[in-house]
């Protein structure tokens, strides 16, 4: 069996192949990448124009101009974060354990709560009174799969980036360079495919085909160097390989990769982690800070990407990604609800979320509109004008009830989470 195991051995000869590739000048796959960076200014430059457009008081100067009402907004929550409004994390654990608030906890085995997608700011707003008013958790990490021309045009984009700094929380931006949109120049990214009638010609790929894989550099460079948007979603093996590479140039992005992508097993782990680290900084450190795994993966699949990250040095780096709940219409067979899981699961892994796309199963199924995944890529004019708004308003707060259900659940198992670490604070 040993004698058999070493043909798997990576020779020399083939790892210094893929640096001759990778290092000759002639190679228009990397000078194409190169040209990119150059247009916006080199690596530096691109950093320092990030780190500059990323300052709070920046983004608020911009929305200023833009949407002076949602500077307003901010305000308030900056003041409520300041007055300490928000539940405590030992406040929730009495309110949820009451005498047994003393239980030991493993804040190593925290599980950051996740939200997705919460894609409009007056909603989060809801979403942060509603936890004010009923003591709620407000999410440690939020998804957004928002049109980015749209939110940039009305103002969310800014707002957005500002709240998630100040309540503390990471969040994820979705590019427009994706299959399942017109790109951000309005062209179809994938010319032969349409709405849901063709979704089964998504089964070839669902991100970006031919050029685009290259426009997704540049669309990130650009809301990169003017918002400061660091971390965005991931669909396509070509367009990960490429953030890899960015942040071993120097460009300090970051990205997860999504459901949508399809890992669902141990091996397109092995594989996903394995480029990781070929492509690491000299520090360790990888763009790859969210692994999220198909919906149909189970608890052993999980615990073998563990396993996989764990001596390549990512636990830390690498958080996985769960999905708990789903939206009710258009993606799984529901009921759809993986606590029991989860509890089992988050007790010997460490660094996962635990990710809400739909509200709890038993109230989404009883709305006159539940949740629904096609809604995240419709225009906000076409929701507006069929009537949806209010409903979305109440699937945004429902989604957040899903989050703190999950809250509840591990509380009571002596499971450590991790909400919005500003608002959320230690007494």
């Amino acid at each position: 069996m040993n004698d058999i195991r070493k043909k798997l051995e990576i020779p020399k000869e083939a790892l210094e192949s893929i640096n001759q590739f990778l290092l000759d000048e002639k190679n228009p796959l990397i000078n194409d990448l190169l040209n990119i960076i150059d247009k916006y200014g080199g690596i530096e430059n691109i950093n320092k124009k990030a780190a500059e457009a990323s300052k709070i008081e920046n983004l608020i100067d911009k929305l200023g101009n833009k949407n002076p009402g949602y500077v307003k907004d901010l305000e308030w929550l900056i003041s409520e974060r300041d007055k300490k409004s928000f539940i405590s994390v030992e406040d929730y654990r009495k309110k949820i354990l009451g005498d047994k608030s003393d239980l030991s906890f493993n804040e190593d085995f925290a599980v950051t709560l996740e939200l997705s997608a919460c894609q409009y700011f007056p909603f989060f707003i809801d979403i942060a009174k509603d936890a004010i008013k009923h003591q709620k958790l407000v999410p440690g990490r939020i998804i957004r799969v928002r049109n980015m021309k749209e939110q940039e045009e009305d103002g969310d984009l800014l707002a957005m980036a500002a709240a998630m700094q100040i309540i503390g929380s990471t969040w994820v931006e979705t590019l427009d360079t994706k299959g399942t949109a017109p790109g951000p120049d309005g062209m179809p990214v994938n010319v032969h495919l349409g709405g849901p009638d063709t979704i089964t010609g998504y089964f070839g790929g669902v991100g970006q085909p031919n050029e685009y894989a290259l426009k997704w550099i540049d669309e990130f460079l650009y809301y990169y160097t003017n918002y400061g948007i660091k971390q965005v979603l991931n669909v396509n093996p070509g367009t990960v390989l490429l953030g890899y590479m960015i942040y071993k140039l120097g460009i300090n992005n970051e990205f997860k990769i999504s459901v949508f992508m399809g890992n669902d097993n141990p091996y397109s782990s092995l594989w996903t982690l394995l480029t990781a680290k070929l492509f690491a900084r000299e520090d360790g450190t990888s763009p790859l800070i969210g692994y999220n795994l198909s919906n149909a993966v189970n608890n052993q699949t999980l615990e073998l990407s563990a396993y996989i990250r764990k001596p390549f040095g990512f636990e830390d780096v690498v958080r996985l990604e769960h999905h708990i709940t789903e939206c009710y219409k258009s993606i799984v067979r529901q009921p759809y609800d993986r606590r029991d899981e989860l509890i089992e699961l988050a007790k010997n892994v460490k660094n996962i979320s635990a990710k809400h796309e739909g509200g709890n199963v038993e109230v989404d199924k009883t709305r006159e509109h539940p949740t629904d995944i096609l809604e995240y890529f419709a225009a906000k004019k076409d929701l507006k004008e069929a009537g949806l708004w209010d409903a979305l308003r109440i699937n945004h707060l429902d989604r957040n009830d899903a989050v703190n259900s999950t809250a509840r659940v591990l509380t009571e198992n002596g499971i450590a989470i991790i909400a919005a670490k500003n608002l959320h604070h230690w007494d």
